[in-house]
């Protein structure tokens, strides 16, 4: 039966069937790119383990030789050697489409492409520690923004991920059960209307034949009379 007030008319019928070829169009369209999406998304939270390996071991390395450095060096000249840099860091930001979403793809320059502008202090009453922080943390500093770039990618496809799939599961479960049930509804009651029409037609056609027997039955006992 179906779950709302139909009328049942071959207009309807004919709309609800077009409907219901839209909405498994629809599905499947909506399922393969639940499946793109899925499979994309596993590559970034591939990518995002490597990166935050990655990260989490520059940073240590940094942190390491920077601890060693802090321990030769005075806490006054440290804070000197370190206060001025001599290089800048322009961040941009742009978007990239990945399956309708727009995903934010990170890139920076720097003021300087020679390598030796990390250092922003003498290297003669500095410890070589403090050399090797500096290229640690220079050299982490691409992947750490290539890691927000991929956990905030990330976010932003399992978003997308679960609209799709509520939506699949609304054609899926909802919408296209719904429809196939009112199309049943509307084509039993379209073959009941139909036999009770032909039901009809015979009974008309009976009468008429009856009377037309009757009226011959008369005229035939009017002639034997008259003769």
């Amino acid at each position: 039966m179906a779950k709302k007030a139909i009328t049942p008319t071959r207009m309807v019928l004919n709309q609800l069937k077009g409907r219901l070829k839209t909405a498994t169009r629809g599905h499947k369209l909506l399922k393969d790119k639940r499946d793109e999406l899925m499979r994309q998304f596993m590559e970034v939270v591939r990518r995002n383990k490597e990166l935050r390996t990655k990260v989490e071991k520059g940073l240590t390395e940094a942190f390491g030789a920077l601890t060693v450095a802090s321990a030769v060096m005075s806490p006054e000249m440290l804070e000197q050697a370190l206060m001025y840099p001599r290089q800048s860091v322009e961040l941009g930001m742009g978007f990239k489409n990945m399956m309708s979403v727009n995903v934010p793809n990170y890139s920076f320059t720097t003021k300087n492409a020679d390598p030796g502008e990390i250092y922003p202090y003498g290297f003669a009453q500095t410890s070589g520690e403090l050399d090797i922080a500096m290229q640690h943390i220079s050299r982490v500093f691409a992947d750490m923004l290539e890691l927000a770039q991929v956990e905030k990618t990330m976010q932003l496809l399992a978003e997308e991920i679960e609209k799709t799939r509520r939506r699949v599961n609304a054609l899926e479960y909802v919408m296209i059960p719904e429809t196939q049930e009112n199309i049943r509804y509307i084509s039993m009651k379209l073959e009941e209307n139909d036999l009770s029409t032909k039901v009809r037609l015979m009974k008309v056609k009976d009468m008429v034949l009856k009377k037309a027997i009757e009226e011959r039955r008369a005229e035939n006992t009017r002639a034997v009379a008259g003769s």
